[in-house]
Protein backbone atom coordinates (compact mmCIF):
# COMPACT_ATOMS: atom_id res chain seq x y z
CA UNK A 1 0.00 0.00 0.00
CA UNK A 2 1.23 3.33 -1.14
CA UNK A 3 2.09 6.00 1.63
CA UNK A 4 0.08 9.02 1.18
CA UNK A 5 2.48 12.25 1.14
CA UNK A 6 2.66 13.96 4.31
CA UNK A 7 1.89 17.43 2.11
CA UNK A 8 -1.43 15.67 -0.19
CA UNK A 9 -2.83 14.77 3.03
CA UNK A 10 -2.50 18.31 4.75
CA UNK A 11 -4.70 19.74 1.69
CA UNK A 12 -6.56 17.14 2.06
CA UNK A 13 -7.94 18.00 5.58
CA UNK A 14 -8.09 21.44 4.51
CA UNK A 15 -10.34 21.41 2.21
CA UNK A 16 -12.41 18.18 3.99
CA UNK A 17 -12.88 20.48 7.66
CA UNK A 18 -13.93 18.09 10.53
CA UNK A 19 -17.12 18.47 11.97
CA UNK A 20 -17.91 22.01 13.16
CA UNK A 21 -19.30 21.86 16.93
CA UNK A 22 -22.22 24.77 16.77
CA UNK A 23 -21.83 27.81 18.63
CA UNK A 24 -24.67 27.51 20.76
CA UNK A 25 -23.83 24.17 22.03
CA UNK A 26 -19.91 24.94 22.60
CA UNK A 27 -21.37 27.71 24.79
CA UNK A 28 -23.06 25.44 27.21
CA UNK A 29 -20.42 23.16 27.10
CA UNK A 30 -17.64 25.51 27.91
CA UNK A 31 -19.06 29.22 29.30
CA UNK A 32 -20.35 29.34 32.68
CA UNK A 33 -21.58 32.22 35.18
CA UNK A 34 -20.47 33.47 38.17
CA UNK A 35 -22.11 34.95 40.80
CA UNK A 36 -23.06 38.11 41.06
CA UNK A 37 -23.39 38.30 37.43
CA UNK A 38 -26.32 36.55 37.43
CA UNK A 39 -29.41 35.11 39.72
CA UNK A 40 -28.44 31.45 38.59
CA UNK A 41 -24.73 30.80 38.30
CA UNK A 42 -23.20 27.43 37.11
CA UNK A 43 -22.93 26.94 33.24
CA UNK A 44 -24.79 29.29 30.82
CA UNK A 45 -28.27 27.11 28.94
CA UNK A 46 -29.49 28.85 26.44
CA UNK A 47 -33.26 29.65 25.61
CA UNK A 48 -34.75 28.75 22.69
CA UNK A 49 -34.59 31.78 20.62
CA UNK A 50 -31.00 32.76 21.69
CA UNK A 51 -29.63 29.20 20.17
CA UNK A 52 -29.90 30.26 16.42
CA UNK A 53 -28.75 33.72 16.84
CA UNK A 54 -25.63 32.15 18.41
CA UNK A 55 -25.24 29.82 15.87
CA UNK A 56 -25.69 32.39 12.95
CA UNK A 57 -22.71 34.35 15.21
CA UNK A 58 -20.39 31.18 14.75
CA UNK A 59 -21.36 30.05 10.78
CA UNK A 60 -18.51 31.09 9.17
CA UNK A 61 -20.92 31.49 6.14
CA UNK A 62 -22.72 34.31 7.56
CA UNK A 63 -20.44 37.77 7.48
CA UNK A 64 -23.39 39.71 9.23
CA UNK A 65 -25.41 39.40 12.47
CA UNK A 66 -28.19 42.05 13.31
CA UNK A 67 -30.07 41.44 16.21
CA UNK A 68 -32.87 43.76 17.31
CA UNK A 69 -33.61 43.40 21.07
CA UNK A 70 -35.44 44.47 23.99
CA UNK A 71 -34.40 43.74 27.56
CA UNK A 72 -34.51 40.47 29.43
CA UNK A 73 -33.58 38.37 26.54
CA UNK A 74 -29.68 37.75 27.64
CA UNK A 75 -28.20 39.35 25.14
CA UNK A 76 -25.13 40.45 26.97
CA UNK A 77 -25.04 36.94 28.08
CA UNK A 78 -24.98 35.44 24.42
CA UNK A 79 -22.52 38.43 23.14
CA UNK A 80 -19.80 37.82 26.25
CA UNK A 81 -20.03 33.91 25.15
CA UNK A 82 -19.58 34.57 21.72
CA UNK A 83 -16.31 36.32 22.92
CA UNK A 84 -15.30 33.70 24.73
CA UNK A 85 -16.23 31.22 21.60
CA UNK A 86 -13.52 33.02 19.76
CA UNK A 87 -10.76 33.62 21.60
CA UNK A 88 -10.61 30.12 22.84
CA UNK A 89 -11.50 28.29 19.06
CA UNK A 90 -10.48 30.99 16.44
CA UNK A 91 -7.82 33.40 17.97
CA UNK A 92 -8.13 36.42 15.69
CA UNK A 93 -8.28 40.62 16.53
CA UNK A 94 -11.63 41.67 18.18
CA UNK A 95 -13.23 44.66 18.55
CA UNK A 96 -16.31 45.21 20.73
CA UNK A 97 -17.86 48.77 20.13
CA UNK A 98 -19.84 50.23 22.97
CA UNK A 99 -20.93 53.77 23.39
CA UNK A 100 -19.23 54.98 26.08
CA UNK A 101 -16.22 55.18 28.36
CA UNK A 102 -18.06 54.13 31.03
CA UNK A 103 -20.06 51.53 28.69
CA UNK A 104 -16.48 50.01 27.76
CA UNK A 105 -15.41 49.75 31.61
CA UNK A 106 -18.10 47.91 32.81
CA UNK A 107 -18.63 45.75 30.38
CA UNK A 108 -15.02 44.52 30.96
CA UNK A 109 -15.19 44.61 34.54
CA UNK A 110 -18.55 42.90 35.23
CA UNK A 111 -18.91 40.83 32.47
CA UNK A 112 -15.40 39.63 30.54
CA UNK A 113 -13.49 39.47 33.23
CA UNK A 114 -15.85 37.13 35.30
CA UNK A 115 -17.41 35.05 32.93
CA UNK A 116 -14.04 33.87 31.34
CA UNK A 117 -13.11 33.62 35.24
CA UNK A 118 -15.37 31.48 35.85
CA UNK A 119 -15.42 29.27 32.34
CA UNK A 120 -12.47 26.67 32.77
CA UNK A 121 -12.09 26.36 29.10
CA UNK A 122 -11.68 30.27 28.17
CA UNK A 123 -10.04 31.07 32.01
CA UNK A 124 -6.62 31.70 30.77
CA UNK A 125 -7.42 33.08 27.36
CA UNK A 126 -7.01 36.81 28.83
CA UNK A 127 -3.66 35.98 29.71
CA UNK A 128 -1.62 38.72 32.28
CA UNK A 129 1.00 38.23 29.24
CA UNK A 130 2.54 41.94 28.39
CA UNK A 131 1.54 43.46 25.34
CA UNK A 132 3.65 45.24 22.66
CA UNK A 133 3.26 48.56 24.61
CA UNK A 134 4.41 46.75 27.85
CA UNK A 135 1.27 45.97 29.74
CA UNK A 136 -2.04 45.15 29.32
CA UNK A 137 -4.82 47.76 30.11
CA UNK A 138 -8.28 47.85 31.61
CA UNK A 139 -10.24 47.63 28.19
CA UNK A 140 -7.24 45.50 26.12
CA UNK A 141 -5.68 42.34 26.28
CA UNK A 142 -3.53 40.06 24.45
CA UNK A 143 -3.88 36.24 23.89
CA UNK A 144 -2.01 33.73 21.74
CA UNK A 145 -3.25 34.62 18.21
CA UNK A 146 -5.23 37.42 19.13
CA UNK A 147 -6.46 40.23 20.67
CA UNK A 148 -9.43 42.27 22.84
CA UNK A 149 -10.29 45.83 22.62
CA UNK A 150 -13.08 47.31 24.28
CA UNK A 151 -13.58 50.59 22.53
CA UNK A 152 -16.16 53.81 22.89
CA UNK A 153 -18.08 55.13 19.89
CA UNK A 154 -17.42 58.67 21.49
CA UNK A 155 -13.37 58.04 20.54
CA UNK A 156 -13.18 58.05 17.19
CA UNK A 157 -9.73 58.24 17.33
CA UNK A 158 -9.49 54.64 19.12
CA UNK A 159 -10.93 53.21 16.18
CA UNK A 160 -7.81 54.34 13.64
CA UNK A 161 -5.51 52.30 16.24
CA UNK A 162 -7.27 49.09 15.55
CA UNK A 163 -7.71 46.43 12.99
CA UNK A 164 -10.45 43.81 13.50
CA UNK A 165 -11.40 40.53 11.95
CA UNK A 166 -14.18 40.28 14.36
CA UNK A 167 -16.35 43.26 15.23
CA UNK A 168 -19.05 43.59 18.38
CA UNK A 169 -21.22 46.43 18.00
CA UNK A 170 -23.70 46.87 21.06
CA UNK A 171 -26.17 49.21 21.63
CA UNK A 172 -26.12 51.00 18.37
CA UNK A 173 -28.72 53.08 18.42
CA UNK A 174 -26.89 54.79 21.37
CA UNK A 175 -23.84 55.95 19.58
CA UNK A 176 -23.82 59.90 17.74
CA UNK A 177 -21.75 60.38 14.47
CA UNK A 178 -18.39 61.96 15.56
CA UNK A 179 -16.53 64.79 13.63
CA UNK A 180 -15.22 61.83 11.73
CA UNK A 181 -18.46 60.63 10.72
CA UNK A 182 -20.31 57.51 11.91
CA UNK A 183 -18.09 55.48 14.67
CA UNK A 184 -20.58 52.35 13.81
CA UNK A 185 -18.82 52.97 9.88
CA UNK A 186 -15.34 53.78 11.14
CA UNK A 187 -15.53 50.24 12.71
CA UNK A 188 -16.36 48.28 9.73
CA UNK A 189 -13.70 50.19 7.91
CA UNK A 190 -11.19 48.57 10.42
CA UNK A 191 -12.46 44.82 9.63
CA UNK A 192 -12.08 45.42 5.48
CA UNK A 193 -8.40 43.92 5.01
CA UNK A 194 -9.94 40.56 6.62
CA UNK A 195 -12.09 38.36 3.81
CA UNK A 196 -13.57 36.15 6.85
CA UNK A 197 -14.64 39.24 8.94
CA UNK A 198 -17.70 39.02 11.34
CA UNK A 199 -19.60 41.89 12.18
CA UNK A 200 -22.35 41.44 14.86
CA UNK A 201 -24.55 44.69 15.69
CA UNK A 202 -27.01 44.22 18.64
CA UNK A 203 -29.34 47.10 20.12
CA UNK A 204 -32.67 48.04 21.29
CA UNK A 205 -34.23 50.71 19.05
CA UNK A 206 -34.57 53.71 20.19
CA UNK A 207 -36.15 56.80 17.30
CA UNK A 208 -37.32 54.67 14.30
CA UNK A 209 -36.88 57.11 11.32
CA UNK A 210 -32.92 57.04 12.90
CA UNK A 211 -32.65 53.93 14.31
CA UNK A 212 -29.34 52.12 13.02
CA UNK A 213 -30.09 48.94 13.90
CA UNK A 214 -33.33 48.75 12.97
CA UNK A 215 -31.98 49.82 9.70
CA UNK A 216 -29.14 46.86 9.28
CA UNK A 217 -32.16 44.74 10.08
CA UNK A 218 -33.92 46.34 7.00
CA UNK A 219 -31.12 45.03 4.71
CA UNK A 220 -30.83 41.37 6.76
CA UNK A 221 -33.36 37.97 5.96
CA UNK A 222 -35.13 39.81 8.79
CA UNK A 223 -36.06 36.37 10.96
CA UNK A 224 -38.43 36.48 13.20
CA UNK A 225 -39.51 34.40 15.67
CA UNK A 226 -42.66 32.32 15.47
CA UNK A 227 -44.10 29.84 18.01
CA UNK A 228 -47.17 27.23 17.89
CA UNK A 229 -50.61 27.91 19.35
CA UNK A 230 -51.45 25.31 21.59
CA UNK A 231 -54.93 24.83 20.15
CA UNK A 232 -54.31 24.56 16.17
CA UNK A 233 -51.18 24.65 15.74
CA UNK A 234 -50.52 27.50 13.61
CA UNK A 235 -47.03 29.41 14.09
CA UNK A 236 -47.27 33.07 15.09
CA UNK A 237 -44.88 35.81 16.19
CA UNK A 238 -46.30 36.99 19.47
CA UNK A 239 -46.80 40.57 19.33
CA UNK A 240 -48.62 43.24 21.40
CA UNK A 241 -51.51 43.37 19.95
CA UNK A 242 -51.88 39.83 20.83
CA UNK A 243 -52.11 40.06 24.66
CA UNK A 244 -54.93 40.49 26.18
CA UNK A 245 -56.20 40.82 29.78
CA UNK A 246 -59.71 41.34 31.91
CA UNK A 247 -60.41 45.07 32.76
CA UNK A 248 -58.32 46.08 35.96
CA UNK A 249 -57.14 42.83 36.08
CA UNK A 250 -53.48 42.82 34.40
CA UNK A 251 -52.16 39.59 35.83
CA UNK A 252 -54.68 38.00 33.82
CA UNK A 253 -52.84 38.84 30.93
CA UNK A 254 -52.72 36.19 27.87
CA UNK A 255 -52.05 35.38 24.35
CA UNK A 256 -54.95 35.60 21.70
CA UNK A 257 -53.84 33.24 18.77
CA UNK A 258 -54.15 35.44 15.56
CA UNK A 259 -55.61 32.33 13.76
CA UNK A 260 -58.21 30.21 15.74
CA UNK A 261 -58.69 33.17 18.27
CA UNK A 262 -57.79 30.42 21.42
CA UNK A 263 -56.45 32.59 24.52
CA UNK A 264 -53.67 30.95 25.91
CA UNK A 265 -52.16 31.54 29.29
CA UNK A 266 -48.80 32.52 30.68
CA UNK A 267 -48.19 28.87 31.93
CA UNK A 268 -48.24 27.39 28.17
CA UNK A 269 -45.33 29.99 26.85
CA UNK A 270 -42.76 27.67 27.81
CA UNK A 271 -43.48 25.35 25.84
CA UNK A 272 -44.46 27.17 22.48
CA UNK A 273 -40.98 29.01 23.20
CA UNK A 274 -39.44 25.28 23.12
CA UNK A 275 -41.14 24.31 19.97
CA UNK A 276 -40.88 28.08 18.24
CA UNK A 277 -38.46 28.82 15.37
CA UNK A 278 -36.98 31.37 13.33
CA UNK A 279 -38.69 32.19 9.79
CA UNK A 280 -36.58 34.33 7.45
CA UNK A 281 -38.86 36.96 5.81
CA UNK A 282 -36.64 37.90 3.23
CA UNK A 283 -34.84 34.27 2.79
CA UNK A 284 -32.94 35.28 -0.65
CA UNK A 285 -30.91 37.57 1.40
CA UNK A 286 -27.41 35.62 1.92
CA UNK A 287 -24.33 36.43 4.21
CA UNK A 288 -26.54 38.57 6.92
CA UNK A 289 -28.32 36.97 9.14
CA UNK A 290 -31.35 39.76 10.90
CA UNK A 291 -33.30 38.75 14.54
CA UNK A 292 -35.97 40.38 15.58
CA UNK A 293 -37.47 40.07 19.66
CA UNK A 294 -39.34 41.44 22.03
CA UNK A 295 -39.96 40.45 25.53
CA UNK A 296 -42.88 39.01 25.14
CA UNK A 297 -41.06 35.71 24.21
CA UNK A 298 -38.62 35.88 27.43
CA UNK A 299 -38.95 33.18 29.97
CA UNK A 300 -37.66 35.97 32.59
CA UNK A 301 -39.53 35.77 35.54
CA UNK A 302 -39.85 39.80 35.12
CA UNK A 303 -41.11 39.20 31.58
CA UNK A 304 -44.81 36.88 32.19
CA UNK A 305 -47.49 38.83 30.32
CA UNK A 306 -48.88 39.86 33.77
CA UNK A 307 -46.00 41.75 34.37
CA UNK A 308 -45.60 43.30 31.51
CA UNK A 309 -49.08 44.92 30.88
CA UNK A 310 -48.85 46.30 34.46
CA UNK A 311 -45.94 47.88 33.09
CA UNK A 312 -47.93 48.79 30.12
CA UNK A 313 -50.70 50.30 32.08
CA UNK A 314 -48.24 52.56 34.21
CA UNK A 315 -46.67 53.88 30.98
CA UNK A 316 -49.37 54.38 28.61
CA UNK A 317 -50.48 57.98 30.02
CA UNK A 318 -46.97 59.42 29.51
CA UNK A 319 -45.04 59.64 25.83
CA UNK A 320 -41.92 59.70 27.73
CA UNK A 321 -42.73 55.85 30.06
CA UNK A 322 -44.59 55.00 26.81
CA UNK A 323 -41.59 55.76 24.95
CA UNK A 324 -39.33 53.48 27.35
CA UNK A 325 -41.82 50.73 27.04
CA UNK A 326 -42.05 50.11 23.24
CA UNK A 327 -38.03 50.54 22.72
CA UNK A 328 -37.17 48.12 25.79
CA UNK A 329 -40.11 45.70 26.01
CA UNK A 330 -41.57 45.81 22.41
CA UNK A 331 -38.10 46.36 20.69
CA UNK A 332 -39.45 48.81 18.55
CA UNK A 333 -38.46 52.11 17.73
CA UNK A 334 -40.42 55.24 18.95
CA UNK A 335 -42.07 57.47 15.78
CA UNK A 336 -42.48 60.89 17.98
CA UNK A 337 -45.94 62.55 17.92
CA UNK A 338 -45.98 66.44 17.57
CA UNK A 339 -42.88 66.95 15.73
CA UNK A 340 -44.40 70.79 15.42
CA UNK A 341 -46.56 71.91 18.05
CA UNK A 342 -49.80 73.95 17.23
CA UNK A 343 -50.15 76.92 19.57
CA UNK A 344 -53.35 77.47 19.09
CA UNK A 345 -54.63 74.13 20.64
CA UNK A 346 -51.98 74.28 23.50
CA UNK A 347 -53.88 77.67 24.37
CA UNK A 348 -57.29 75.95 24.64
CA UNK A 349 -56.30 73.75 26.70
CA UNK A 350 -54.93 76.44 29.46
CA UNK A 351 -56.63 76.23 32.82
CA UNK A 352 -57.85 79.06 35.14
CA UNK A 353 -54.68 78.88 38.02
CA UNK A 354 -51.36 79.65 38.22
CA UNK A 355 -48.84 81.16 40.52
CA UNK A 356 -51.74 83.28 42.30
CA UNK A 357 -53.53 79.82 42.87
CA UNK A 358 -51.00 77.14 42.71
CA UNK A 359 -53.45 73.34 42.25
CA UNK A 360 -53.75 70.95 45.11
CA UNK A 361 -51.40 68.30 43.27
CA UNK A 362 -48.58 70.53 42.53
CA UNK A 363 -46.26 69.63 45.44
CA UNK A 364 -42.84 70.66 43.93
CA UNK A 365 -41.87 74.29 41.79
CA UNK A 366 -38.65 74.36 39.54
CA UNK A 367 -37.99 76.96 37.11
CA UNK A 368 -35.83 77.73 34.35
CA UNK A 369 -33.94 81.03 33.35
CA UNK A 370 -32.65 82.31 30.07
CA UNK A 371 -30.38 85.04 29.67
CA UNK A 372 -30.63 87.26 26.87
CA UNK A 373 -28.62 90.69 26.61
CA UNK A 374 -31.54 93.08 27.94
CA UNK A 375 -33.53 90.84 30.00
CA UNK A 376 -34.08 87.34 32.19
CA UNK A 377 -37.10 85.31 31.05
CA UNK A 378 -38.46 82.62 33.75
CA UNK A 379 -40.86 79.48 33.26
CA UNK A 380 -42.08 77.99 36.54
CA UNK A 381 -43.39 74.71 36.55
CA UNK A 382 -45.26 72.88 39.40
CA UNK A 383 -44.67 68.86 39.92
CA UNK A 384 -47.19 66.22 40.87
CA UNK A 385 -46.48 63.13 42.69
CA UNK A 386 -47.25 61.13 39.36
CA UNK A 387 -45.03 63.24 37.13
CA UNK A 388 -47.72 65.48 35.90
CA UNK A 389 -46.18 68.73 34.98
CA UNK A 390 -47.71 72.37 35.69
CA UNK A 391 -46.76 75.13 33.81
CA UNK A 392 -47.53 77.90 36.26
CA UNK A 393 -46.45 81.20 34.94
CA UNK A 394 -44.18 82.89 32.81
CA UNK A 395 -41.80 86.06 34.65
CA UNK A 396 -39.60 88.60 32.63
CA UNK A 397 -37.65 90.64 34.66
CA UNK A 398 -35.82 93.58 32.39
CA UNK A 399 -32.19 94.88 32.81
CA UNK A 400 -28.76 94.58 31.38
CA UNK A 401 -26.91 91.04 31.71
CA UNK A 402 -24.52 92.74 33.34
CA UNK A 403 -26.01 95.02 36.02
CA UNK A 404 -26.19 93.61 39.69
CA UNK A 405 -29.75 95.26 40.53
CA UNK A 406 -30.41 92.25 37.43
CA UNK A 407 -29.13 90.20 39.04
CA UNK A 408 -30.69 91.03 42.81
CA UNK A 409 -34.10 91.16 40.98
CA UNK A 410 -33.48 87.48 40.48
CA UNK A 411 -32.37 86.62 43.73
CA UNK A 412 -35.35 88.17 44.98
CA UNK A 413 -37.78 86.32 43.22
CA UNK A 414 -36.14 82.99 43.67
CA UNK A 415 -36.91 83.86 47.63
CA UNK A 416 -40.78 84.73 47.14
CA UNK A 417 -43.14 81.76 47.75
CA UNK A 418 -46.92 81.34 46.21
CA UNK A 419 -50.16 80.33 47.68
CA UNK A 420 -51.07 76.91 47.85
CA UNK A 421 -54.50 74.98 46.77
CA UNK A 422 -53.75 73.36 50.04
CA UNK A 423 -53.61 76.22 52.15
CA UNK A 424 -49.95 76.96 52.88
CA UNK A 425 -47.20 78.48 50.74
CA UNK A 426 -44.72 76.86 48.21
CA UNK A 427 -41.27 78.16 47.23
CA UNK A 428 -38.96 77.56 44.02
CA UNK A 429 -37.16 74.00 44.98
CA UNK A 430 -34.38 74.24 41.98
CA UNK A 431 -33.52 77.11 39.28
CA UNK A 432 -31.24 75.82 36.16
CA UNK A 433 -29.91 79.30 34.19
CA UNK A 434 -28.61 79.26 31.02
CA UNK A 435 -24.98 79.86 30.96
CA UNK A 436 -24.15 78.57 26.90
CA UNK A 437 -23.93 82.20 25.72
CA UNK A 438 -19.97 82.83 26.26
CA UNK A 439 -20.61 86.37 26.95
CA UNK A 440 -23.04 86.11 30.27
CA UNK A 441 -21.06 82.53 31.40
CA UNK A 442 -19.29 84.18 34.26
CA UNK A 443 -21.87 86.13 35.03
CA UNK A 444 -24.49 83.50 35.28
CA UNK A 445 -21.79 81.02 37.29
CA UNK A 446 -20.91 84.15 39.54
CA UNK A 447 -24.62 84.30 40.37
CA UNK A 448 -25.08 80.49 40.89
CA UNK A 449 -21.90 79.14 42.38
CA UNK A 450 -22.70 80.81 45.85
CA UNK A 451 -26.29 79.77 45.47
CA UNK A 452 -25.20 76.38 44.58
CA UNK A 453 -27.02 74.93 48.60
CA UNK A 454 -30.40 76.03 47.34
CA UNK A 455 -30.37 73.50 44.15
CA UNK A 456 -29.19 77.04 41.66
CA UNK A 457 -27.19 75.52 39.18
CA UNK A 458 -25.87 76.82 35.68
CA UNK A 459 -26.34 74.83 33.01
CA UNK A 460 -25.07 74.25 29.12
CA UNK A 461 -27.33 72.89 26.57
CA UNK A 462 -25.54 70.24 24.76
CA UNK A 463 -27.79 68.34 21.28
CA UNK A 464 -27.82 64.77 20.17
CA UNK A 465 -28.92 61.49 22.69
CA UNK A 466 -27.46 62.95 25.84
CA UNK A 467 -29.29 62.35 29.48
CA UNK A 468 -31.62 64.78 30.42
CA UNK A 469 -29.27 66.52 33.02
CA UNK A 470 -25.89 65.50 34.35
CA UNK A 471 -22.49 67.19 35.80
CA UNK A 472 -19.91 68.38 33.32
CA UNK A 473 -16.45 66.37 33.26
CA UNK A 474 -14.62 69.93 34.27
CA UNK A 475 -14.92 73.13 35.49
CA UNK A 476 -14.88 76.51 33.72
CA UNK A 477 -11.90 78.64 33.74
CA UNK A 478 -13.30 80.09 36.66
CA UNK A 479 -13.26 77.17 38.39
CA UNK A 480 -17.30 77.30 38.16
CA UNK A 481 -19.13 73.89 37.73
CA UNK A 482 -21.83 73.53 34.70
CA UNK A 483 -24.43 70.98 34.06
CA UNK A 484 -25.02 69.62 30.74
CA UNK A 485 -28.68 69.70 29.69
CA UNK A 486 -29.39 67.37 27.19
CA UNK A 487 -31.92 69.32 25.46
CA UNK A 488 -32.94 67.33 22.27
CA UNK A 489 -33.90 64.75 24.78
CA UNK A 490 -36.07 67.25 26.54
CA UNK A 491 -37.36 68.67 23.36
CA UNK A 492 -38.81 65.28 22.59
CA UNK A 493 -40.57 64.31 25.82
CA UNK A 494 -41.61 67.51 26.36
CA UNK A 495 -43.33 67.49 22.19
CA UNK A 496 -44.54 64.03 22.88
CA UNK A 497 -46.73 65.54 26.17
CA UNK A 498 -47.68 68.76 24.90
CA UNK A 499 -49.05 67.28 21.53
CA UNK A 500 -50.98 64.65 23.11
CA UNK A 501 -52.10 67.01 26.18
CA UNK A 502 -50.99 64.49 28.63
CA UNK A 503 -49.27 64.76 31.70
CA UNK A 504 -48.51 68.49 31.00
CA UNK A 505 -51.17 71.15 31.86
CA UNK A 506 -51.06 74.98 31.36
CA UNK A 507 -51.81 77.73 32.97
CA UNK A 508 -54.53 80.23 31.83
CA UNK A 509 -52.42 83.16 32.96
CA UNK A 510 -49.12 82.72 30.74
CA UNK A 511 -49.14 85.20 27.88
CA UNK A 512 -50.10 84.57 24.27
CA UNK A 513 -46.11 85.26 23.13
CA UNK A 514 -45.90 82.41 25.39
CA UNK A 515 -47.39 79.70 23.38
CA UNK A 516 -46.14 81.07 20.24
CA UNK A 517 -42.30 80.84 21.67
CA UNK A 518 -42.77 77.06 22.83
CA UNK A 519 -43.79 76.45 19.35
CA UNK A 520 -41.10 77.85 18.07
CA UNK A 521 -39.45 74.57 16.89
CA UNK A 522 -39.88 71.12 14.73
CA UNK A 523 -38.33 67.77 15.04
CA UNK A 524 -36.45 66.91 11.57
CA UNK A 525 -34.60 64.55 10.36
CA UNK A 526 -31.07 65.56 8.17
CA UNK A 527 -28.41 63.45 6.87
CA UNK A 528 -25.17 64.72 8.60
CA UNK A 529 -21.97 62.34 7.53
CA UNK A 530 -24.24 59.93 5.55
CA UNK A 531 -25.98 59.40 8.47
CA UNK A 532 -29.68 60.52 9.65
CA UNK A 533 -29.71 62.49 12.43
CA UNK A 534 -33.01 63.36 14.10
CA UNK A 535 -32.80 66.90 15.61
CA UNK A 536 -34.72 70.40 16.35
CA UNK A 537 -35.04 73.46 13.99
CA UNK A 538 -35.90 76.72 14.88
CA UNK A 539 -39.25 77.76 12.36
CA UNK A 540 -38.06 80.78 10.76
CA UNK A 541 -39.24 84.34 12.65
CA UNK A 542 -39.98 82.79 15.87
CA UNK A 543 -38.09 83.67 19.24
CA UNK A 544 -37.91 80.35 21.58
CA UNK A 545 -37.25 81.91 24.66
CA UNK A 546 -40.00 79.99 26.39
CA UNK A 547 -39.17 76.54 24.64
CA UNK A 548 -35.89 76.91 26.38
CA UNK A 549 -37.14 78.46 29.83
CA UNK A 550 -39.25 74.92 29.93
CA UNK A 551 -36.70 73.09 28.83
CA UNK A 552 -34.36 74.01 31.60
CA UNK A 553 -36.91 73.44 34.16
CA UNK A 554 -37.39 70.39 32.77
CA UNK A 555 -34.06 69.30 33.69
CA UNK A 556 -34.46 71.48 36.92
CA UNK A 557 -36.45 68.75 38.03
CA UNK A 558 -34.37 65.81 37.79
CA UNK A 559 -32.39 67.18 40.31
CA UNK A 560 -34.70 67.47 43.17
CA UNK A 561 -36.35 64.21 45.10
CA UNK A 562 -38.78 65.39 47.23
CA UNK A 563 -40.66 63.75 50.16
CA UNK A 564 -43.92 63.83 48.61
CA UNK A 565 -45.96 62.87 51.88
CA UNK A 566 -44.13 65.65 53.66
CA UNK A 567 -44.05 68.35 51.44
CA UNK A 568 -47.83 67.69 51.42
CA UNK A 569 -48.46 67.73 54.90
CA UNK A 570 -46.12 70.94 54.89
CA UNK A 571 -48.44 73.10 52.51
CA UNK A 572 -51.41 72.04 54.31
CA UNK A 573 -50.53 73.92 57.27
CA UNK A 574 -51.40 77.84 57.06
CA UNK A 575 -49.07 79.27 59.40
CA UNK A 576 -45.37 77.60 59.64
CA UNK A 577 -45.34 75.46 63.09
CA UNK A 578 -44.01 77.67 65.89
CA UNK A 579 -40.55 78.03 66.75
CA UNK A 580 -39.10 75.74 69.72
CA UNK A 581 -37.70 78.27 72.39
CA UNK A 582 -33.96 76.67 73.31
CA UNK A 583 -33.50 75.38 76.69
CA UNK A 584 -32.82 78.14 80.24
CA UNK A 585 -29.59 77.42 81.11
CA UNK A 586 -28.65 77.80 84.98
CA UNK A 587 -24.82 79.06 84.83
CA UNK A 588 -23.41 80.83 82.14
CA UNK A 589 -20.59 78.51 82.17
CA UNK A 590 -22.44 76.28 80.09
CA UNK A 591 -22.68 78.23 77.34
CA UNK A 592 -19.21 78.55 76.42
Amino acid sequence: MTAIDPILARAFRALVPPPRLRLSDWIESAVSLPDGVTAQPGPVRLWPFQREIADAIGDPFIERVTLVKPVRVGFTTLLTSAVASFVANEPAPILCLLPAEADCRDYMVSDIEPIFAASPTVAAALSDDQDESGRNTLLSRRFPGGSLKIVAAKAPRNLRRHNARILFIDEADGMEATQEGSPILLAERRTLSFPDRKIVMGSTPVHEETSHVLRAFAQSDARIFEVPCPDCGALSEILWDHIVWDEGRPESARFRCPHCGAEIEERHKPGMVAAGRWRATRPEVQGHAGFRLNALVSLHANAAWGKLAREFLAAKDDPTTLQTFVNTILGQGWRAEGEELAEDDMASRAEHWGLNAVPAEALALTAGCDVQHDRLELTLVGWGEGGMAFVLGHRVIWGAWDAPETWEELDDLLRQTFPHALGGRIGIDALAVDAGDGTTMNAVTGFCTPRTRRRVMAIKGAAGNRPLIERAGSKTRTGARLWIVGVDTAKTQLFGRLARGEAIRLSADLPPVWFEQVASERAVVRYRRGQPVRSFERIPGRRAEALDCLVYAMAARQIINPDWTGRRAELAQEAPPPVRKAPVLASSWMQR
